[in-house]
């Protein structure tokens, strides 16, 4: 395990250039007491590593010395082939450049590996989209990566949901994401940072300059961050609903992860006719109506009321529909 952290610390300040003992505590899982002992060793080893003290300090490899120690185990390699999206990589204009590059990595493994990393292609295949969803048009994805990739500002056309529509943004972009098969553009508009699906982008050009990336921003943290507020949002009240048997068992195929969680951590004993009572969050009436009368007679809505008399409504006028007078 040491030895793997020391190889790690070689292997970051070779392509990272200079770190400081935080950043590399922080990207190791250590503590910084672990990788001043690490450093230490690593001088007694005769590697040129030297530390500057200060606000711009840090550790850094003498210019010119790079290991050769980078060589892969049979996990490393085989992980490298699951890494990639085809579909993602194709929509940034970078399919080509993908095969290319396992094809390189593929021809410089020993034969061991190779045949190791051959079987991961042939056996996994990820698909990242969900069912039931058409390829999402994604015209302005590749100006949109090469802005946020050289940090050029851009003025683009952007249709949203609220009124008005379609409304015109400067903004500064910072990452891409794809979520589900979907695009999306975390950039700076004005003073807050937010998201913007690239699909809906009708207008896109660069303006001239760059601007400064923030150093303290982390675009995995800030979408954790993004998901806990989207979902927090969603979350507009309860509802308790009474589930048969075949209701709880087909809960998991209808509804999202949150509701399933949430019916499985309050569901009761079941009542003398099999059927058990479970309180989950909804996003309104209308969304929780449509989703509830997927599950049809498996499920009675108890509350709340406004729930439970737009679902007796939509039956009625279904029954009115399909049994005419």
């Amino acid at each position: 395990m040491r030895a793997s952290r020391l190889v790690s610390i070689l292997l970051l300040l070779q392509t990272r250039g200079r770190m400081t003992a935080q950043e590399l505590a922080d990207r190791l899982e250590v503590s910084v007491r672990t990788i001043y002992r690490d450093v230490e060793s690593l001088h007694a080893a005769g590697i040129p590593l030297y530390g500057d003290a200060g606000p711009r300090g840090g550790y850094q490899l003498l210019d010119g010395y790079r290991t050769r120690l980078t060589g892969l185990t049979a996990d490393e390699a085989e992980s490298l082939f699951l890494a990639g999206l085809p579909g993602p990589a194709a929509e940034l204009g970078l399919g080509a450049v993908v095969t290319a590059a396992q094809l390189k990595l593929m021809a410089a493994l020993p034969v061991e590996l190779r045949d190791r990393a051959g079987r991961i292609q042939e056996r996994f295949h990820l698909d990242a989209p969900t069912w039931y969803r058409d390829q999402e048009p994604v015209t302005h994805l590749p100006a949109v990566a090469e802005a946020v990739w050289n940090e050029r500002p851009v003025q683009v056309r952007y249709r949203r949901w609220r009124a008005p529509q379609e409304v015109e943004r400067r903004l500064e972009p910072y990452g891409l994401v794809v979520k589900a098969g979907r695009w999306y553009l975390v950039a700076r508009a004005g003073e807050h940072v937010r998201t913007y699906r690239v699909s809906q982008i009708l207008d896109l050009h660069q303006l001239p300059g760059t601007f400064a990336r923030p150093p303290e921003f982390g675009l995995a943290a800030y979408w954790q961050g993004y998901l806990a507020e989207f979902e927090a949002r969603l979350r507009w009240g309860e509802a308790v609903v009474r589930l048969s048997p075949r209701g709880m068992e087909r809960l998991a195929d209808l509804m999202t992860p949150g509701v399933v969680t949430a019916a499985e951590a309050s569901a009761s004993p079941p009542d003398g006719e099999g059927w058990t009572r479970v309180t989950v969050p909804i996003e309104s009436i209308e969304h929780a109506a449509g989703e509830f009368l997927r599950l049809g007679t498996e499920a009675e809505v108890l509350s709340p009321p406004e729930l439970r008399d737009r679902l007796a409504e939509t039956t009625y006028e279904l029954s009115a529909r399909y049994n005419p007078p």
